[in-house]
């Protein structure tokens, strides 16, 4: 129900009584033993409901910021627990810990002790729920937050823990090599060089843009790439390849980062993404022709294949791309039903690989 058609910090629930009727029960948000009117209308415009409304309000214990859930909030945007986050992550939560902020800033932070709650902040995060991603990333913020509180001591308990509603499987969505060709015979070499990275190193956007001299270690047989992902902030270790090393090599000796615009500058994680959906388009391989929606993200699986054919063992892909021996294993196998004609080669090494593990 709209929350506006009610007068402010005004709480209701709705009740089935014996004889099948429906009643409503008002009181004040938060405050225990507030409770002032009930009624057979949800929205009652009766002068006696504004009367009973406004005594209430005078009766009730004066509220202090501190008690309110726009300070809660916060007090969470200043926690250790949210300033250990990945500064993506951070920027991510704090716009929804702020519309969470903004809806409820009226409300005392104890409202959510109540297990009526629960469908207010339903009712909230409703406005996305066309977008499944975005419906549960609203749903996530608000538990973290809630559950910090818990822990902090500032509320007893809460009732907002949500099941996901997303789920999503690319597991099928890979770039197979005429996808790639199809790219390189008309998008400028900068955007050449970025799509060729992702498909040789399996980097995430947000490691591919910040790639550079220093993350290059000799080997004994070559070179390596040391790196420490954002996502998961632990040092992934990938064999350069052929292709990796003649773009690390083509790089102007003044340039520190591997990938960069067309100027010579840095790149954003949006901008890498945006470039390569965009030469994709223009190579004619929009989600309408292929039937998917094929993303910079989606080269993980090449480069899992590619390291197959390098010799690295099941447990070692799984390593650098931070997978499941299992995940790695089948998107390798998926890559080879979209790559024909490595099918039959790239399957042997697969099985060898697992007959080694065994």
């Amino acid at each position: 129900m709209p929350r506006g058609n009610l007068p402010p910090e005004v709480h209701r629930v709705r009740a089935k009584l014996a004889d099948g009727s429906v009643c409503y029960y008002f009181s004040l948000r938060g405050r225990k033993g507030t409770g002032f009117w009930k009624d057979a209308r949800p929205f009652p415009k009766v002068a006696e409901f504004f009367l009973a409304y406004t005594a209430a309000m005078e009766a009730a214990q004066p509220k202090t910021r501190g008690q309110m859930t726009e300070a809660l909030v916060d007090a969470y945007l200043q926690s250790a627990e949210f300033l250990a986050l990945k500064p993506r992550t951070q920027a991510d939560y704090r716009k929804w810990a702020l519309r969470f902020s903004d809806e409820f800033r009226d409300d005392p932070s104890v409202m959510f002790e109540e297990a009526a709650s629960r469908a207010e902040v339903n009712d909230w995060r409703a406005q996305w729920a066309h977008s499944p991603k975005q419906y549960d990333y609203a749903g996530t913020v608000v538990t973290r937050i809630l559950n910090w509180a818990r822990e902090a001591g500032r509320i007893a308990e809460h009732h907002c823990s949500f099941k996901k509603v997303y789920r999503s499987d690319r597991s099928d969505v890979v770039w197979a090599p005429e996808h790639v060709m199809a790219v390189r015979k008309i998008a400028p070499e900068w955007v050449v060089r970025i799509l060729v990275t992702a498909c040789e190193t399996g980097m995430r956007p947000g490691d591919l843009i910040r790639l550079s001299r220093a993350h290059i270690e000799p080997t004994p047989g070559g070179r390596r790439i040391r790196i420490k992902t954002n996502k998961r902030g632990k040092s992934a270790f990938v064999p350069v390849s052929q292709a990796m090393a003649e773009i690390i090599d083509c790089t102007p000796s003044d340039r520190l980062l591997i990938l960069t615009n067309a100027s010579g500058n840095p790149l954003t994680e949006h901008r890498a993404s945006e470039v390569v959906r965009q030469w994709r388009d223009k190579a004619g391989m929009t989600p309408e022709r292929l039937g998917y929606d094929l993303r910079l993200y989606d080269a993980r699986g090449t480069a899992a294949t590619r390291l197959l054919w390098a010799g690295l063992s099941l447990s070692q892909i799984a390593g650098c791309m931070g997978w499941s021996l299992r995940t790695a294993a089948a998107m390798i196998e998926r890559y080879v039903q979209v790559s024909p004609s490595e099918t039959d080669d790239v399957l042997t090494l697969l099985s060898e690989a697992r007959e080694g593990k065994a």
